[in-house]
């Protein structure tokens, strides 16, 4: 194991693995979001991230009361009956952009530490393809 260099601290702190967007439900709910500029309905995306209406009421909450909104949530009628739309706002895009290239450099960092690793002889599993 290599010596740590006194600019090595925070190496691997990843600040911008944003806490709003780095739980599993919202990092779902965002993904489906991200590729539907309309938006989607709600019991689709509910499907889409094996989540109880509930839940999913609760984590859109989450992600449409942050400064500022990254979900924009439109309750309307289709053909008389309610339908609620969730779509992702630009500065949620943006948010959400800058998350996944922070979480791409975990994965980089990951890669060259398992390299190093090997090279030495230590392979470790887990990293494969990354």
């Amino acid at each position: 194991m290599a010596d740590p260099t006194p600019g090595d601290a925070g190496r691997y702190s990843y600040d911008g693995l944003d806490r709003v967007l780095h739980e599993k439900a919202r990092l779902g709910i965002l993904t489906a979001l991200v590729a539907r500029r309309d938006g989607i309905a709600f019991t689709e995306l509910a499907r889409l991230c094996s989540l109880t209406d509930g839940n999913l009421s609760r984590h859109l909450d989450v992600l449409a009361k942050a400064e500022p909104p990254l979900v924009d949530i439109h309750k309307g009628f289709d053909r008389r009956r309610p339908l609620t739309t969730c779509r992702i706002t630009p500065s949620g895009r943006r948010r959400f952009r800058e998350y996944l290239t922070q979480l791409e450099q975990v994965l980089r960092d990951a890669a060259v530490e398992e390299d190093a690793g090997t090279e030495k002889g230590k392979a470790r599993p887990g990293l494969a393809g990354a």
